[in-house]
């Protein structure tokens, strides 16, 4: 009766670390709040880039290219040591936010498991990131030749 007993406890246990180690659930209503919160930081993403005179969604191959992967590898464009120069200050900051706003649709997604919904949307928010980025780095890259000193009249 004693190992009965003890057997049954230890199953207890156990079935008890195994529901401890898996996430919970969400709830339909957190499930909801994190899908809005997604759907209004992926349409800000599209706002920024209609602002900036770009497609409204990025490209189907970056698209393909940013599935299963993460933000820092889609922002990670730029050589470390290029420098931003001021006039492509509005351009980086654009990229900046969007790659913010898909860092955190990308984690609410994780955190809603298999959605299809949630994962599309951090997809696209990676590849739009991926493009502002380039965008950014394109924009430092182009060399501004000095202004020619002004001629002097004889």
């Amino acid at each position: 009766m004693r190992a009965v007993i003890l057997g049954a406890a230890l199953a207890a246990a156990a079935v008890g670390i195994i529901a401890c180690a898996r996430p919970p659930h969400p709830t339909t209503e957190t499930r909801m709040q994190k899908l809005n919160e997604i759907t209004t930081l992926w349409a800000q993403i599209r706002d920024w880039r209609r602002e900036a005179h770009m497609e409204l969604d990025p490209a189907p191959l970056t698209m393909s290219q940013w599935r299963g992967r993460t933000v820092p590898e889609a922002a990670r464009v730029c050589s470390e040591a290029l420098r931003v120069p001021p006039r492509c200050g509005d351009v980086c900051s654009l990229g900046d936010a969007i790659c913010d706003n898909a860092e955190r649709i990308c984690t609410l997604a994780d955190e809603l498991g298999n959605d299809h919904l949630a994962q599309d949307k951090c997809t696209s928010a990676k590849a739009s990131c991926r493009e502002a980025k380039q965008r950014c780095c394109s924009c430092a890259a182009i060399e501004v030749p000095p202004a020619a000193p002004a001629e002097t009249a004889p």
